[in-house]
């Protein structure tokens, strides 16, 4: 360990505070001097509190890149100490304007369908009870925002999407694979994807959802969808965003800690010290409720793709900053 500061820290987290896992959801108190109190309605299920939650990214944890060779691993990442499987998206991939070979999981052609390279739809829900019976709970990827060029939606509704002055859909960023929704004056929109989002939960008993850029669908629509979900079961929403206050009021449990992987890797390079984490923390007291979760991690699918794995960005540091974020409040 070269940086002695933090060696000391994080020796510091692991003494007081209860191990919770990599990629754990922790509660924190707020400070009482905050003059706005942040609150939540949000009812959290008691097995969600304290949980290290795995993203599963099908295709390429086995050699088969299937269900059911998945399965197989079960028993080995409960060993591990994992409690929720988080599977990104496993829709059929568009293939309309596909980026490369394989595509995006992201560009979601049916949202009530299933991948055939991954198996059925009943070898999921076989998956998913397999996983119910030896303790896991199942959450899975949700792309809200957009779907693929060639969905059924884009000629049976075209006015669902967004366009340009030309008419044409558009596309978010330089996401040039996935035609943006218009959920602005568009309430049948609102109706089909709540549909979707309870038709996973009713028929193949998932527990809830990983819900990817989170903050670029309505509020309001998250909300609406977090009730019906919860008439089913009680289920635990994780919005891919950190910025957005509002979405942890009514309908999400957890969002990611972005800002504190950030200063991780930033003190992995000398940017920043151990004094920046107590900041974050002081910050994040006044902003979120108690009640509310950021998921903490080293590492994601994101990352690897972009930024590089976590041996890259932290170098000798990747296994403290693990343990931190097993530790950290």
């Amino acid at each position: 360990m070269k940086n002695p500061m933090l060696y000391f820290a994080v020796l510091l987290f692991a003494a007081a505070a209860m191990i919770t896992g990599f990629w754990a959801c922790s509660s924190k108190p707020v400070k009482e001097e905050a003059v706005q109190k942040p609150f939540s309605q949000v009812v959290t299920p008691q097995w969600a509190k304290n949980a290290v939650i795995y993203e599963v990214n099908t295709r390429q944890f086995t050699s088969e890149g299937t269900f059911k060779a998945f399965a197989s691993h079960l028993p080995r990442l409960r060993e591990l100490g994992v409690d929720i499987l988080w599977f990104m998206p496993i829709h059929p991939i568009g293939e309309e304007r596909r980026k490369g070979g394989l595509g995006s999981y992201y560009s979601i052609q049916d949202y009530k369908g299933v991948n055939p390279e991954f198996g059925t739809f009943d070898d999921f829900k076989e998956l998913v009870s397999q996983a119910h019976e030896m303790g896991f709970k199942v959450i899975l990827d949700w792309v809200a925002n957009h779907t693929a060029f060639d969905h059924p939606w884009v000629n049976e509704n075209p006015e669902w999407y967004n366009r340009d002055e030309n008419g044409d859909i558009v596309s978010p960023y330089d996401w040039t694979d996935v035609a943006d929704l218009n959920y602005n004056d568009n309430p049948a929109l609102w109706d089909a994807m709540i549909d979707a989002l309870k038709f996973w939960v009713a028929e193949a008993n998932i527990d809830g959802y990983r819900c990817d850029v989170a903050g670029m669908v309505p509020t309001a629509f998250w909300e609406r969808a977090r009730v019906e979900l919860d008439a089913i079961k009680p289920v635990f929403m994780l919005a891919e965003d950190e910025g957005q206050r509002d979405l942890m009021q009514k309908a999400f449990d957890a969002n990611y800690g972005w800002e504190f992987h950030h200063i991780m890797n930033s003190i992995a390079k000398g940017e920043k010290t151990a004094k920046d984490v107590w900041s974050y923390f002081a910050r994040e007291d006044s902003l979120f409720a108690p009640s509310s979760y950021r998921m903490m991690f080293t590492s994601n699918h994101d990352e690897n793709s972009w930024n590089g794995t976590e041996f890259e960005r932290m170098g000798e540091g990747a296994k403290a900053f693990a343990v931190m974020s097993y530790t950290i409040p």
